[in-house]
């Protein structure tokens, strides 16, 4: 018989050696847990710091404001007002007007040019000007005959010298400018005829071409996206949820359901270029709906996101106690009773955090609208739904493809900045879905 005295004495004071191994373990996963969140973390914050670092110039822009006189012999020799008349008028005969009234402005402000020529002085406005005043005018007619104080861009590339993106030394490399350019710029910005401000054209501005970046804007990949979301709401929505409460709650379980089930869950894992691909066989080459019209691509994301969506319902619905669905039958309600009375209410949180996610997911895709053609250069807005969503448009992540593609880096400066857009609103979606959810659920 052993003595208690020989029996060795434990407290959870001195842990045994199988102890120290659990702790030990332990305090590597507690390890492994933080290391991870930490390199989540930086991964996030380098990500961020990249895009805001490249994108946040894109809100800002170099502008040239100067007085023009619009001369009646100029624009409008007949002196009718006759709109059909000025619009033989074209941007060549309205860059002569400008040009002429920059080089008067700089005259009556004292700024040496430097030597530089008419033509050279004239390339420090963007080409997008004659544009400008040309809409000015015909929107206006009464505008001939007046001086008036004309905004415009800035050139690109003084933009980039403003910003620090152009320099004296890639100046004497590039055939776009020349540093006698910049220095006259400089003379200009010091007389207040050039300054730097907010640049709200790049939220409502169309795309523009490859020589006047500094006048691209996301205005129609805003109206794009917008037509989208309201296509995929109308018909994702309704179908997903409708779909899920009948699977959920009326269909027959059996090997019939059992295989939608199987297969709504291959559709949410399908890589979204085959939805593309879906979409680019059935809607533009069988039906014969237009290339780069929302329409179409509202479509191939309304496949897209229905499975997300019915799969997020259908979790939300399984979350209702099955007590709540007896209660109501056991006080004599209906199936259909208790389930739109009773579970969908509980299961309304749930179901619009899955809804929203899933168009914030259709929000960002790129590949399946690169493949039905959205693409595509598009200068000119869409009309008002039901014709806009036939005629051609772009999309908010196919505007940042289509920029980081060209040559020039005010591009990328502007896709970086479009981005910096795009996660905004995915973050305010993300947030409208959590208040969403915590209202009907203090509600419930």
């Amino acid at each position: 018989m052993t003595s208690v005295d020989t029996v060795p004495f434990k407290s959870i004071y001195n842990p045994d050696a199988r102890t120290k191994r659990r702790n030990a373990a332990e305090r590597r996963f507690r390890f492994y847990g933080m290391t991870a969140i930490f390199i989540g973390l930086m991964s996030l914050v380098i990500l961020l710091s990249s895009v805001l670092s490249s994108g946040l110039a894109a809100f800002n822009q170099a502008f040239v404001e100067f007085d023009v006189q619009l001369t009646e012999s100029a624009l409008d020799k007949s002196g009718q007002r006759d709109l059909e008349e000025m619009k033989k008028v074209s941007t060549v005969g309205y860059g002569n007007v400008i040009q002429k009234a920059l080089l008067e402005a700089l005259n009556r402000a004292g700024i040496e040019t430097g030597g530089l020529s008419d033509r050279e002085i004239f390339d420090l406005v963007s080409k997008e000007a004659p544009a400008t005043l040309r809409n000015m005018v015909l929107a206006d007619p009464n505008l001939v005959g007046q001086t008036i104080k004309f905004k415009t861009y800035a050139n690109g590339r003084v933009d980039g010298y403003f910003k620090g993106r152009v320099t004296m030394d890639s100046a004497k490399l590039d055939s776009n400018i020349s540093p006698e350019q910049l220095e006259l710029a400089d003379r200009m910005r010091a007389a207040g005829m050039m300054y730097e401000g907010f640049n709200w054209g790049f939220f409502f501005g169309p795309d523009a071409s490859d020589l006047r970046p500094e006048a691209a804007g996301l205005g129609i990949a805003f109206l794009g996206s917008m037509y989208m979301m309201m296509i995929v709401l109308v018909l994702a929505v309704p179908i997903g949820v409708a779909a899920s409460i009948y699977l959920e709650e009326f269909a027959p379980k059996n090997w019939f359901t059992d295989l939608i089930e199987v297969n709504i869950s291959n559709l949410a894992a399908v890589p979204s270029i085959v939805f593309g691909i879906l979409g680019l066989a059935v809607f533009i080459n069988f039906a014969g709906l237009p290339q780069s019209a929302s329409l179409v691509g509202g479509l191939v994301l309304t496949l897209m996101t229905i499975p997300t969506i019915i799969i997020a319902t259908r979790a939300a619905l399984r979350a209702v106690p099955p007590s709540i669905r007896d209660a109501a039958l056991g006080v004599g309600a209906s199936k259909m009773q208790s389930i739109f009375h009773h579970v969908l209410p509980l299961a309304a949180p749930g179901i619009l955090t899955g809804t929203i996610i899933g168009l914030a997911q259709a929000l960002g895709e790129t590949a399946p609208l690169l493949l039905i053609g959205m693409v595509s250069f598009v200068r000119s807005f869409p009309s008002a739904p039901p014709e806009g969503f036939f005629e051609p448009a772009a999309a908010l992540p196919v505007q940042v493809f289509n920029w980081t593609q060209r040559g020039d880096p005010a591009f990328v400066e502007r896709a970086s900045g479009a981005i910096i857009v795009l996660l905004v609103f995915l973050i305010v979606m993300n947030l409208v879905a959590i208040i969403l959810r915590r209202r009907f659920e203090r509600r419930w």
